[in-house]
């Protein structure tokens, strides 16, 4: 149950970061180029992405390694099938999560450290 609730919200997160762009959220570019920028801020311990990065590593790692759960040559297309839901939830999990950043970073930035505000 929890890694289907988990495989959708990935899959509704990447629905709505393809559509965000449209509409005026952060565009796919955006999100895209502030990946450096949240992979250095999370390896300083600034943010608090450590987690959900790992994973996504994790993921491309089964992406691009020749070892599958599930071969390709004799279950053909069946083969295929974990690597594209693996993909799908890579790119959903990689789109909301630098919307989280963006979020993240715009909210810090306009935040003075050692003061209070009224």
């Amino acid at each position: 149950m929890g890694k289907t609730l988990k495989r959708t919200a990935a899959f509704a997160a990447l629905a709505r970061a393809l559509s965000a762009g449209a509409r005026g959220g952060p565009s796919v570019g955006a999100r895209l180029t502030a990946l450096p920028r949240m992979i250095r801020a999370t390896m300083k311990g600034e943010y608090d992405g450590g987690l959900r990065l790992a994973l996504m590593t994790a993921a491309t790692a089964y992406i691009v390694s020749p070892i599958d759960l599930l071969p390709e040559i004799p279950l053909a297309v069946f083969g295929l099938a974990d690597d594209a839901v693996m993909v799908t939830w890579l790119a959903g999990s990689v789109l909301a999560e630098t919307e989280r950043f963006l979020e993240w970073e715009a909210r810090r930035s306009s935040v003075i450290p050692g003061h209070v505000a009224p």
